[in-house]
């Protein structure tokens, strides 16, 4: 499978690196593994991460964590309790090389494995498929299940499974007849039917009994449920609301942390490979309401862009004046584009990209985000009061500091919002 995708890349990209993820219970033999498959791949180097320490990073948790990751995919459910490698003066994580500059290293470099520490582990062979098969016998009986259905049961499925659906609301997926002589399948089901359907299949029972025995191995290992810095939850069938649900209630009061179940372990993967920084980018964009002292009246100025990649590497200065007498305070209004704002094409190195055109009268105020800087002494119209340093981190929180122009009094990073 991984030759055939290398294949279908674009013949003009050119893969200096490749990171690839491994379950932590198989790491080892997974390693020599690769190593085999990996041979006649033109890539000068291969590193492998194992996928508990990646979901965690890929999740924002610190490396020498203790965590908890429940992995709901498509053919299995699997529990590691772990210790991330790092913390307290200790090494931090990293990609492991296993080929560089086109050779082998297997065997031949005395590095020892890096992969977090399993405390605690169990697992069992049903997944999202089994789920899907489940609701093709629920719905119509004695239907032999096909890959159309299948696919079909799985939309159904991924749709009940938004929160933002209440749960008698009947959903509908319509399938295709199979032949000629077929009619058209319906699959029709609420999330109260697919919940109850689950939990009569045992799906619930099996998870608590998963726990149990992760957290078994945890305590012999000298690890409780309580030593943990969060539980994390990845997979295809972790955004299922009844799964979502029974976690919560069994991990009180640790944090459930869902990042996309999909994107953690590659973005984790990505940013403990050294020299990679991962980027991404901004959709709506965001602006800052100023007082423009020639029009008396007040407008918008944008800060970030959509389309401007995030976290940023330099901060946006401006400096703010006061717009009236013996004013005591500065108030920052942030606001970002509606999404039907007039578009436009634009050409990059010859390809062409859709971009929002800036409109001051399209935007949307932050509810409830006000942030207001006390100015001591107060300030007068025209006066020059505060320089800001407007940045993005890598959680999208838009972040100002800076200092009080007059005074040199600082001015704390402090998080303004998260940006979309």
């Amino acid at each position: 499978l991984l030759k055939e995708i290398w294949k279908r890349l674009p013949e003009n990209l050119i893969v200096k690196r490749l990171v690839l993820t491994a379950p932590v219970n198989t790491y080892k033999a997974y390693r020599a593994w690769l190593n085999k498959v990996c041979t006649g791949l033109e890539v000068d180097e291969i590193a492998l991460v194992d996928e508990p320490t990646a979901a965690a990073i890929g999740a924002g948790l610190e490396s020498g964590a203790k965590l908890l990751v429940v992995d709901l995919g498509g053919s299995t459910i699997d529990m590691s309790l772990v210790a991330l490698e790092g913390g307290e003066g200790k090494a931090e994580p990293i990609a492991q090389l296993i080929r560089f500059a086109g050779q082998d290293l297997e065997g031949k470099t005395k590095q020892s494995l890096r992969c977090a520490k399993v405390l605690g582990k169990s697992g069992l062979r049903l997944g999202g498929r089994d789920l899907d098969r489940w609701i093709i016998n629920y719905l119509h009986p004695g239907v032999e299940p096909n890959q159309t259905l299948l696919n079909a049961a799985e939309k159904l499925k991924c749709r009940l499974s938004n929160e933002n659906i209440n749960h008698n609301d009947v959903l509908v997926e319509n399938v295709p007849g199979l032949n000629s002589f077929n009619s058209n399948i319906s699959f029709k089901m609420s999330r109260t039917q697919l919940e109850e359907l689950l939990i009569s299949k045992g799906l619930i029972d099996s998870l608590s009994k998963l726990l149990k025995q992760t957290l078994a191995g945890g305590r012999a290992n000298g690890c409780n449920l309580y030593d943990l810095m969060g539980v994390i939850a990845i997979g295809g069938g972790s955004r299922i609301p009844l799964v979502r649900q029974w976690l919560r209630s069994n991990i009180q009061p640790l944090e459930l942390l869902t990042p996309p179940p999909i994107e953690a372990v590659a973005m984790g993967a990505l940013k403990l490979t050294p020299s990679v920084v991962v980027k991404d980018v901004l959709h709506k964009g965001i602006s800052l309401r100023f007082w423009d002292q020639k029009s008396e009246s007040h407008h918008w100025h944008p800060l970030f862009l959509a389309g401007q990649t995030w976290p940023t590497t330099k901060p946006l200065e401006l400096v703010l004046a006061a717009s009236k007498s013996n004013q005591i305070e500065l108030e920052l209004l942030i606001a970002e584009p509606n999404m039907d704002d007039e578009h436009e094409v634009i050409y990059i190195n010859g390809i062409p990209e859709i971009r929002s055109t800036f409109n001051n009268q399209s935007l949307n105020q932050w509810p409830g985000r006000i942030k207001s800087f006390q100015l001591n002494p107060p300030g007068q119209p025209g006066e020059d009061c505060l320089k800001l340093k407007f940045s993005i981190d890598e959680e999208s929180h838009l972040q100002v500091e800076g200092k009080d122009i007059r005074t040199s009094e600082a001015i704390k990073k402090q998080s303004l919002g998260k940006v979309k």
